[in-house]
């Protein structure tokens, strides 16, 4: 087969070059799947341990779909974009419902499952039923601007069109995975975002940016995300190795998740005034009320998070008291213990682990 002397150099790089990855070498849609969500918006690196842990509990799509939502959030702890773990589980349930378990065969019914969109989609269909779709990731579109030269807006509609139509042009019709593969793998270890070492790439002879000096200027992302910052000052209200809980709730980027009391401050500020939701808490006697001098930060996509928590201590004799005003504020009061096996936000986890370290 004659293939594009930038698919044929693709093709010839792959095999020599390529990680051990295991969700690679597999026709299992479900690990493949599996291995897609995780890996969104994810480095290899980070998301492998998920992969491996999601992949050891819930062999098959069936033991996922049967889980509880707070096993899975539990599990996906510390990986964000916590979406992904809800339109998992979802997925799951449908699949397991309305597909008998079995994943759907083709590009166009695979997009119709919750949480799968075109790049997840064709990854499936090309990795696991060899359909001649091509995948579009950040990687592909870094390869394919610098190569061809294409300054169009990656972040824009027209964009991803312009892109989705030239990869699925050249990918080949009869090594479809190979070749979404080592487009991809190139992007990740060879062609990558800053610095990439061009004197040593196969693909140097060809490469519009490399000849005309671009490297750095493509892709184009002209799109840009403005910022919040946002400053939560949460209590920590603890009694005799119970600790005061909340879920948050659906529409909440954290929905499903367990934190503490919050108060929304107006920006970092050192003060060392009381959260207003702790006043009615004066009627109990506290053995300490403290504050962390550190701040916690937590990035999100629109969202830059910045927490510190006040510390307050219940004695025993008042901690039925304490349940019946966690009770009246929608909170709960429950065990360390118990905690420890709830899904929770990245910043509760930091600052948990700071308070064991602080034990020893």
């Amino acid at each position: 087969m004659i293939y594009d002397p930038f698919v044929n150099t693709l093709l010839e790089w792959y095999p020599h070059n390529k990680r051990e990855l295991p969700w690679r070498n597999t026709k299992n849609p479900y690990i493949i799947w599996l291995s897609e969500i995780i890996l969104q918006q994810t480095r290899v690196a980070q998301g492998l341990p998920y992969f491996e842990k999601f992949l050891e509990n819930f062999p098959k799509v069936e033991d996922l779909a049967n889980a509880s939502e707070e096993t899975v959030l539990r599990l996906w702890q510390g990986l964000g974009y916590y979406s992904r773990a809800r339109n998992l589980h979802h997925c799951a349930k449908i699949i397991r419902d309305n597909y008998g378990g079995a994943f759907p065969d083709s590009y166009q019914s695979l997009l119709q499952l919750k949480g799968v969109g075109t790049y997840t989609a064709a990854a499936i269909a090309s990795f696991a039923y060899d359909e001649p779709v091509a995948v579009v990731d950040g990687n592909v579109f870094r390869v394919l601007a610098r190569y061809f030269g294409i300054a169009t807006d990656i972040a824009g509609n027209q964009g991803k069109k312009e892109f989705e139509s030239l990869a699925n042009k050249l990918i080949p019709k009869d090594r479809p995975a190979e070749f979404n593969q080592a487009i991809m793998e190139f992007g990740a270890l060879q062609c990558v975002p800053k610095n990439p070492d061009c004197n040593q790439c196969l693909m140097k002879s060809g490469c519009f940016a490399f000849k005309n000096d671009l490297v750095d200027s493509l892709p184009v992302k002209i799109k840009k995300l403005k910022i919040k910052e946002r400053y939560f000052r949460y209590a920590f209200i603890i009694c005799e190795g119970d600790v005061v809980v909340r879920q948050r709730k659906e529409g909440d980027i954290w929905h499903g998740l367990h934190d503490f009391p919050i108060q929304e401050l107006p920006e970092q500020s050192e003060s060392q005034d009381e959260m207003v939701l702790l006043e009615d808490l004066g009627d109990f006697m506290t053995t300490s009320v403290s504050k962390t001098v550190k701040w916690y930060k937590h990035i999100l996509t629109h969202q830059r998070i910045f927490a510190n928590f006040v510390t307050v201590i219940v004695k025993i004799e008042n901690k039925n008291a304490l349940q019946v005003w966690a009770k009246q504020k929608g909170f709960q009061l429950i065990s360390l213990e118990k905690l420890e096996e709830l899904g929770k936000p990245r910043l509760i986890v930091k600052f948990l682990d700071d308070q064991k370290l602080s034990l020893n």
